[in-house]
């Protein structure tokens, strides 16, 4: 079996989402349980912050091509390296126009238009360079709107193509949120025949080219992050506008849990931490919490809890509850501190928030060591999200034994026990406000005051599996399936 995997971002090379952490980890856990014939390939951008020198990534000889979108010809050059602690080729898509004049993954302010040529332009060079390369996939995964076009060009402009005869599309949806919606023009640039796929079956969508809807179409399988987030969709309150589109292919729409690296996140090895641990040794746990407290400025009480919130600043993430309750937060007896970026809204009551409350800290920017760090240090975890396809975060926290706090949606539903259950792993509440989360809050430091009980409850947390064992079998289980 031959896996071609595409996405925009990759982990440990480039990463500006969970996105990254999936595509990095999953190959990974695929390799280890399929058989010793299959091979594993990922292509992806060679953005500029990526380090060629630190990954060792090498250009390969005569990889240069030449492709035409519109009336625009456009150079590409191919580089490869390994997956790290893998035998996978790690492909790079180069080019100078697109990629390698960026210092960043989605750089912010760019014109609609150039961003959906960059990723048009990625996803026909991977499918010219995988034929290059003779590397005849079973199956193409594809990874939200950045590579729909692939099924797209797949079914139409190689069509004939004997190449990719027998292959199978798999599309995965991260976020249903951004779908990849522009003018129809953009067919024109990416030689699509618009008699083909701009139809309400193809891409056509309330008279926009709508990148994520074809790739549904045209997929053999669809698969959603966690298994409520693929039934959340199918209605109009999660559905994003595309619920119509995806009941009428309900059949072939799966949602597989998302998983995390359990060599990477490893609060016993990660050398983030000032003093490791694990389950049987957690009172070292207390020394990450005393010198997190300390970066941030804030007194170190083993009677106070400390609660962290990583994500990216955007409306997703349930931020305006924190705006709802902002006076009540300072005055618990608890410790805030958050990291992020985004939003200028968010990032600006955060930093107002951080200047002038006694018990609210904030980092704005990602740093991934002060990320586990926090991750370590904290008691609890808080993810209000409005909605969340699935999550990294709530796991990574309760490998961490920071207890998740969090709004019972998508895979935070799927992933998190809540109190008072028998083993839970967290607390939930169900209603989107800020006095719901204020209570899930307040209920959770109450636990923290029985020491016997939060303590099992965080054991708990630590001895959950979300590694990528159990649903990297699904997802070989669903490529078998399909060939």
């Amino acid at each position: 079996m031959k896996i071609l995997f595409a996405a925009s971002e990759v982990a440990p090379f480039s990463k500006a989402g969970g996105l990254s952490d999936v595509v990095g980890s999953l190959p990974k856990a695929l390799e280890k349980g399929v058989n010793e014939k299959a091979e594993i390939a990922i292509f992806t951008p060679l953005h500029g912050c990526i380090d060629l020198k630190k990954w060792n990534i090498k250009e390969l000889e005569n990889s240069e091509i030449w492709i035409t979108f519109g009336s625009s010809p456009q150079k590409f050059k191919l580089f490869m390296t390994k997956l790290p602690d893998t035998n996978i080729n790690v492909f790079f898509v180069q080019n100078d126009w697109y990629f390698s004049c960026f210092q960043e993954v989605y750089p912010k302010w760019l014109d609609t238009r150039y961003e959906h040529e960059r990723y048009v332009a990625f996803s026909l060079a991977t499918l010219e360079y995988a034929k290059q390369l003779n590397f005849k996939a079973d199956i193409i995964h594809s990874n939200d709107w950045h590579t729909a076009m692939i099924p797209l060009y797949i079914k139409a402009n190689y069509k004939f193509d004997e190449f990719w005869a027998n292959t199978k599309n798999v599309f995965e949806i991260h976020n249903l949120a951004y779908q990849g919606i522009w003018f129809e023009d953009i067919l024109d640039f990416a030689n699509m025949r618009k008699d083909i796929v701009f139809n309400e079956w193809g891409c056509e969508h309330y008279g926009h080219v709508n990148w994520m809807k074809g790739a549904i179409n045209y997929a053999d399988k669809v698969v959603v992050v966690s298994p409520k987030y693929a039934e959340e969709i199918l209605g109009s309150e999660f559905g994003e506008g595309m619920d119509y589109t995806l009941r009428g292919h309900k059949d072939k729409i799966t949602g597989i849990l998302n998983g995390i690296d359990y060599d990477v996140f490893n609060p016993k090895t990660d050398k983030s931490l000032v003093k490791n641990f694990d389950i049987k040794t957690l009172k070292n746990k207390e020394e990450n919490k005393r010198a997190i407290l300390k970066e941030f400025g804030l007194e170190y009480n083993p009677e106070r809890p400390l609660i962290a919130l990583i994500s990216r600043l955007v409306d997703q993430k349930g931020l305006d509850l924190i705006r709802e309750v902002e006076n009540d937060l300072k005055h618990l007896n608890a410790d805030f501190i958050f990291l992020g970026s985004g939003d200028k809204n968010y990032e600006n009551l955060f930093i107002w928030l951080s200047n002038n409350t006694p018990n609210i800290r904030t980092y704005i920017g990602y740093r991934g060591d002060l990320a586990n760090l926090i991750y370590a240090g904290s008691d609890f975890f808080l993810m209000p999200s409005k909605f969340e396809p699935c999550g990294l975060s709530q796991l990574i926290a309760m490998r961490y034994g920071s207890l998740p706090i969090v709004r019972a949606t998508g895979g935070l539903e799927n992933t998190v026990v809540g109190y008072p259950l028998n083993d839970s792993t967290g607390f939930k509440f169900w209603g989107y406000d800020g006095w719901a989360m204020k209570d899930a809050i307040c209920c959770a430091l109450e636990v923290y005051k029985d020491k016997y009980t939060f303590n099992a409850m965080r054991e708990s947390a630590m001895k959950a599996d979300f590694s990528w064992k159990e649903s990297a079998k699904k997802y070989l289980d669903m490529y078998r399936s399909l060939l």
